[in-house]
């Protein structure tokens, strides 16, 4: 299946007085005519509206996703739902992953389509918001952000981006390459992911142990009761590469693996 890079059908929007219940309908309805699983390819089916959180399945591989649309290219925070909720949905089985789309508000083109995988959401990518105050009408409810900055690159799939369809075999190559997330605690994920934003920040696909080594103290602020950093890190590029994320070359220098080759490695 592939992806038609189209405008939204605007004929839907015309019963809908506010605009982000007209972008509402609109972006569903793309993703429901243009859209895909990335997971395993096929097409998408609507939940129904008494799932609050989310917004379509697939009847084969049976993953979730919940939609988020918006005119500008995504901020470093999304704002999302209540906190507590939220936080309960990350220990859950029940937490889809995300789509995000972005929009062109002139000519309603759909410019990116991304898809965030739920085995890349932590505590720690959750940002509580102040309380509401005791005058509004639900005083003291509390919401949340999704700092989308603390997503590592391998956690962002483009399916269409700037305005061109990334071809299906990478996009499914891409969520298969981080599937071994699926089965780690909470605190697991979190060093993984540290570990690869280091390995995003480096911006090249080969990079030596030692230039790791450098965020070591990035790695002590963000992880102060540790105190083998060094250590971990070692363990976890073993980890990344017995999972077929990177590959060792020897003498202390790895290659991360592309998206284009997962489907073969994995």
């Amino acid at each position: 299946m592939s992806i038609s890079i189209s405008r939204f059908n605007i004929t839907l929007a015309s019963g809908y007085k506010s605009l982000s219940q007209q972008i509402r309908v609109l972006s569903e309805d793309w993703v429901a005519r243009e859209g895909y699983c990335p997971s395993c390819g096929r097409p998408l089916t609507r939940a129904q509206r008494n799932r609050p959180v989310l917004d379509f399945s697939c009847l084969h591989c049976l993953e979730d996703f919940e939609l988020k649309s918006k005119k500008d290219r995504m901020a470093t925070k999304l704002v999302d739902g209540a906190y507590r909720t939220m936080l309960e949905r990350l220990n859950s089985d029940s937490n889809p992953s995300l789509f995000l789309l972005n929009y062109q508000p002139l000519t309603l083109e759909v410019m990116n389509f991304v898809v965030i995988p739920k085995h890349f959401f932590i505590d720690d990518m959750i940002e509580r918001r102040r309380p509401l105050s005791a005058g509004a009408r639900r005083a003291g409810w509390t919401g949340c952000n999704i700092l989308l900055n603390r997503v590592p690159q391998a956690g962002r799939i483009f399916i269409v981006r700037d305005n061109m369809a990334t071809p299906h075999q990478e996009v499914l190559g891409a969520w298969k390459q981080t599937l071994f997330l699926r089965g780690e605690s909470l605190q697991m994920k979190g060093w993984i992911l540290s570990i690869l934003k280091c390995i995003d920040s480096i911006q090249k696909p080969e990079f030596r142990l030692d230039e790791m080594y450098a965020f070591e103290n990035d790695l002590k602020q963000e992880y102060p009761n540790n105190r083998h950093i060094k250590d971990k890190i070692r363990q976890q590029m073993q980890y990344l590469r017995n999972y077929g994320y990177l590959e060792f070359l020897g003498r202390g220098k790895y290659r991360k693996i592309s998206r284009e080759m997962a489907n073969t490695v994995i």
